[in-house]
């Protein structure tokens, strides 16, 4: 269970530090993936925004993780499980599809509580 364990959380980690990498690179389809295509007229700062605070999750749960061990990591899955629950709200409010809201994000939150469940039993 500690390989799965700690598998898992590092593979969360890297995409979501991907997702980040995404939206800086590719700003305009990162946001139609996310399930709210963005305006093509609108601040495009927001986008970088989102690709940032991605990014800085991503890297900061690796280092928790190898600097801080499996508890913190997991105390820390624990809490970012509330920004894919968020998303979720803010597809369904903004006009996306239920599919993306509850396939992509709800999934997500899901996958990050059972990822911290697995941490706390390391």
């Amino acid at each position: 269970m500690t390989a799965t364990a700690y598998t898992l959380a590092v593979v969360l980690n890297l995409f979501v530090l991907f997702i980040g990498a995404r939206f800086l690179l590719q700003p305009r389809p990162s946001a139609a993936g996310y399930g709210v295509p963005a305006k093509p007229d609108g601040d495009a700062a927001f986008l970088t925004v989102k690709g940032v605070r991605d990014g800085t999750y991503g890297v900061l749960g690796l280092v928790l993780l190898i600097l801080v061990g499996a508890r913190a990591e997991a105390w820390f899955m624990l809490v970012v499980a509330l920004l894919p629950l968020a998303d979720t709200l803010i597809v369904l409010r903004h006009g996306g599809t239920r599919a993306v809201a509850f396939g992509i994000h709800f999934a997500t939150a899901v996958t990050l509580l059972i990822s911290a469940g697995l941490l706390f039993a390391v």
